[in-house]
């Protein structure tokens, strides 16, 4: 199963995390606190989230490398949308 991560540098990376849970928890079985974060985008794509004191830490996993780049550009345009007050480089690396 294709895995991809990204360690996203931010001081934010909790109030991120649960922007993105709630944003998607209306459509998904979301779970999260503020340190991490569950996000079942569909069987088997998941993403999840850690909130550590100056990163954000992205994992992805999917069935497909077609499905995890699809979510990685997914993802971070959302992120990106939610933190447009600071500059973030989301690099995934599969």
């Amino acid at each position: 199963m294709p895995v991809s991560t990204s360690t996203v540098r931010t001081t934010n990376g909790s109030k991120y995390l649960q922007q993105l849970c709630k944003h998607w928890s209306h459509k998904f079985a979301v779970e999260f606190d503020p340190d991490l974060g569950r996000i079942p985008f569909n069987d088997p794509v998941e993403l999840t989230l850690k909130a550590e004191e100056a990163t954000l830490v992205l994992t992805l996993t999917a069935a497909e490398q077609g499905q995890l780049e699809r979510y990685e550009a997914v993802v971070a345009d959302h992120l990106k949308r939610f933190a447009f007050r600071e500059e973030l480089d989301i690099t995934w690396n599969s």
